[in-house]
């Protein structure tokens, strides 16, 4: 019979890891670029990337969401573009305060496990924008390395990325957005449909609460 202090031990050491990225902490990276053949080259970008995230050892995966607040997010690093871009984005049918850019994670498959040398990744994503899904049904693919940080740490550094993202099939534009400026709209063809999304995170163990007492 094996002894319940081993036997605890066992279990502890095989059960998934509760991981979390704080969007407060001002280093976790959200970006998004999209760079039109004939037209401008516009970056969308947020330090307030949140995630909650499991990682298993034993199937070497992780599973999660992610998400970035719209109110959050800077194009170009300029007012006028940042605005117009909110309201693509909320197609002006909800506040720029409620709206977040989500992404569920589906079972992220590593090639090995968790280390201090970078291990690639992939799997799919379930976005959504202001609630919205990809008019299709549709997931995303995701690919990136992961590695735990050196010296001991819990931390684990995560890149990720996300190809081909369409955001005509999220409905962010002004073809969506009711009460826009001809002028506005005109300069629609100017801004590609089709945009690469960039993630750089640190993810810290959760901590975990005691329970409350009755």
């Amino acid at each position: 019979m094996i002894a319940p202090t081993l036997l605890l031990a066992l279990v502890a050491a095989t059960a998934p890891q509760k991981l979390a990225v704080n969007a407060e902490a001002g280093n976790n990276t959200f970006s998004a670029v999209f760079d039109a053949k004939v037209g401008e080259r516009i970056n969308a970008v947020s330090s307030a990337v949140g995630c909650a995230l499991t990682y298993d050892e034993g199937t070497t995966s992780a599973a999660g969401t992610c998400s970035v607040p719209l109110k959050s997010i800077m194009v170009d690093n300029e007012p006028t573009k940042t605005e117009h871009f909110q309201q693509w984005s909320t197609n002006k049918k909800g506040t720029v305060d409620e709206c977040r850019f989500e992404a569920k994670l589906g079972a992220l498959k590593l090639q090995a496990p968790l280390s201090e040398k970078p291990v690639k990744f992939s799997g799919d994503a379930t976005f959504t924008v202001c609630g919205r899904a990809r008019t299709d049904g549709g997931k995303e693919k995701i690919t990136g390395e992961a590695m735990l940080m050196p010296g001991g740490s819990t931390s684990v550094k995560i890149r990720a990325q996300v190809k081909g993202f369409n955001r005509d099939a999220y409905k962010i534009g002004p073809k969506y957005t009711e009460g826009w400026a001809a002028r506005v709209q005109q300069l629609a063809p100017v801004v590609a449909e089709t945009g690469t999304i960039d993630f750089s995170i640190f993810a810290k163990e959760a901590e975990t609460r005691p329970a409350s007492k009755p």
